[in-house]
């Protein structure tokens, strides 16, 4: 399994806010005691270009983006924030996405992870949003296809709508997206009856549950309907939105999942990949908040992931 972490996720600096530095500094802790930093391959890469980035945001707003980390300008919306830091992690975390789908697509191995912060799943193409300022998976995706891949397979199972991923592939049928979250429930968005439109229109699927969902019914409807979607696209790589916050204490998020959850998901999804594109998956984190739990659902998710790899 190919690993990103890197120490220049901490320069983003939110301060008190609930997506905070301890949180990867936590999460890179847990990669060294549990062995993960010795057990998998560690890429060199380098941040995102601006020819990546700008495949999902404008040149525009890159430039305000950058201009409000160089200025520390702090809250940019209402629950987002900058420091000088920023725009080298928001790089830097969408530059690890990229190289790990290059190296999956080249056959380096089968799997990565990405240890990365900020995360990206509500980034507009035009605006920041929800504790996100680049919107990695989107990017990755893009990348994916950049290479030639014609379909590509977007599983997000954060406890939050990804609805900066849905919004910008809406319309376009060569990326599939399955997103499960809790509803009603920021952002607002993920009704079931959101599914694309034009050409894209059956592509992008929403699986609104409730706060008191039990884990079994939350995995089960994950899986069925997500294996559907992958069945009718063949997808040639799986990327995964690996939110944490579904986990029963998240202070921000929570559903009713255990860490041990995450183990059977990071199973299935690894099989799925294996089923349908040799195997190829890039697990990205975005949410989980609770300093504890998070950390232990992020090793629990990996050790899923390898059972399938080996």
């Amino acid at each position: 399994m190919l690993l990103y972490h890197h120490p220049d996720f901490a320069l983003h600096d939110t301060k008190s806010h609930p997506e905070s530095v301890a949180r990867i500094t936590r999460v890179n802790q847990m990669l060294t005691d549990s062995g993960w930093i010795g057990k998998c391959t560690l890429p060199a890469w380098k941040p995102a270009t601006a020819e990546q980035c700008e495949r999902n945001h404008p040149q525009a707003y890159l430039k305000e983006l950058e201009d409000w980390c160089k200025h520390d300008a702090g809250r940019v919306e209402v629950d987002t924030v900058v420091s000088t830091g920023s725009w080298t992690a928001a790089t830097l975390a969408a530059g690890a996405v990229c190289d790990a789908v290059q190296r999956v697509v080249a056959g380096e191995d089968t799997t990565a992870f990405c240890a990365i912060r900020p995360p990206g799943h509500h980034a507009m193409p035009n605006s920041a949003m929800g504790f996100c300022l680049l919107n990695n998976i989107a990017i990755g995706a893009l990348q994916a296809r950049a290479l030639g891949l014609n379909n590509v397979l977007i599983v997000d199972w954060d406890v939050h709508h990804g609805n900066g991923t849905q919004a910008t592939f809406w319309e376009e049928p060569s990326v599939g997206f399955v997103s499960i979250h809790r509803f009603p429930f920021y952002p607002g968005t993920g009704k079931a009856d959101e599914t694309g439109s034009g050409r894209a229109l059956g592509t992008k699927v929403n699986i609104p549950v409730a706060a008191s969902v039990p884990p079994d019914e939350f995995l089960k409807r994950l899986y069925d309907s997500t294996e559907k979607l992958a069945n009718a696209m063949k997808p040639d790589l799986i990327l995964l939105s690996a939110g944490f916050d579904a986990h029963r204490n998240d202070p921000v998020g929570g559903l009713t999942l255990e860490a041990e959850h995450f183990r059977q998901a990071g199973e299935w999804i690894s099989q799925l990949a294996r089923q349908h594109c040799g195997g190829k998956l890039v697990s990205i984190l975005e949410g989980g908040y609770h300093l504890k739990h998070m950390p232990e659902c992020v090793d629990a998710h990996l050790q899923g992931m390898q059972a399938k790899s080996k």
